[in-house]
Parts: structure tokens; C-alpha cells; sequence
């Protein structure tokens, strides 16, 4: 990704004429709200109130409906769009959760997991205990214990951190890279490889 693309996602939504139009639909609800509300308390309750030509009464009431109104199509407005940004977000998660579990069969092939490493590399990945591990695999811990030892060996690393941190940095792989950030990436993979 080069430096002159637009940011993806939120930080590009984010834009102040968006906060202006919803701070004006509450402004714009809320004075016609009460402008209705007290209208109607005053007569109720029976407090009196200067009298005020007829014609700019309604002229008041025409502008507090207008502004419901128009609060009405600017929530419908806002509902939508956070709707369709919603769906934009579900859309983006479920291709990054296919982009990892690609990511996770390539390596499983390349590292030659067999199937019962595959199924403890998943669950260690996803943070279960080796008993947890041993528990849904209806298997003995020392047997967890082995096959977690073994998807290390082929993975090249000597534990849950680093194996969970290969795939984080194949995932991060398109993004920027400064050489700030290359250099603890380069020390990473040369600890590994000497490990």
C-alpha cells in the first residue's frame, strides 16, 4: 500500500459533516419537540402565555413539523448509513477470516501437519489449555503435549507465542513497512531460525 492511498475503513468515514447533520437533526427535533410539548403543557396546565398573532403561530407550528420531518428523513438518512457501513464491516471481517484460514491450510501443508496436529495447532491458536485441548479431542494431555510439541518442531518455533506470531506477520505482510518496523521482524525470524 503506497502513502497516497486514502485510509480504509472508519477513519475515512469519519468526516465533520457527518457529526454537523446529526448534531442538527437533534437540535432541529428537540426545538420542534418543544415547541409541541409546551404548546400543549401551557393549555393543559393552564398557564398563560402572552398572545401571539395567529398567523405567526402557525407559522411556528408549520416550521416545528417541518423540522420533525425533516429530523425523520435525517435519522433515516443516518439509520442507513450506519447500516450500510455494518454490512461494509461484516463484509471485511468475514474476507479477512477467509484470508486466514487460507493462511492457515497453506502453512499446515508446508509445515506437513497431520490431521490431529492440525486440530491442536487450531485450538492452540485459539487460546485453549493443553487440558482443554485434551478434554475436546477426547485425548490424554501427554498426547496433546507431543502433537503441540511436534507442530512446533515443523513450525520452527519453540512455542504458542511465536507460532501465533507467524501468522500475524504473514497477515501484516501488506501493510506499510518501515524500517523501523523491519528490523524487529528480521530479528524475530533469525531468532526462530537459530532456535
Amino acid at each position: 500500500m503506497s502513502g497516497d492511498q486514502p485510509p480504509r475503513g472508519p477513519a475515512r468515514r469519519d468526516r465533520p459533516w457527518r457529526r454537523l447533520a446529526l448534531l442538527g437533526l437533534f437540535v432541529v427535533q428537540a426545538v420542534s419537540a418543544f415547541f409541541f410539548v409546551s404548546d400543549i403543557l401551557f393549555s393543559i396546565l393552564g398557564i398563560k402565555v402572552p398572545p401571539i398573532d395567529w398567523q405567526l403561530h402557525e407559522l411556528m407550528e408549520i416550521a416545528a413539523a417541518v423540522g420533525l420531518v425533516a429530523g425523520l428523513v435525517l435519522g433515516a438518512q443516518a439509520l442507513i448509513s450506519a447500516r450500510r457501513e455494518a454490512a461494509e464491516a461484516r463484509e471485511r471481517l468475514r474476507r479477512a477470516a477467509l484470508a486466514f484460514h487460507d493462511l492457515l491450510e497453506e502453512r499446515f501443508a508446508e509445515w506437513r501437519l497431520t490431521a490431529a496436529e492440525r486440530d491442536v495447532a487450531l485450538f492452540a491458536l485459539k487460546g485453549l489449555s493443553t487440558a482443554e485441548i485434551a478434554q475436546l479431542r477426547a485425548t490424554s494431555e501427554g498426547t496433546v503435549k507431543a502433537q503441540t510439541a511436534a507442530i512446533y518442531r515443523k513450525a520452527g518455533v519453540s512455542g504458542r507465542g511465536q507460532l501465533l506470531s507467524l501468522f500475524i506477520e504473514d497477515l501484516m505482510e501488506d501493510a506499510p513497512a518501515s524500517a523501523a518496523a523491519e528490523t524487529p521482524r528480521a530479528e524475530a525470524r533469525g531468532l526462530r531460525s537459530a532456535g
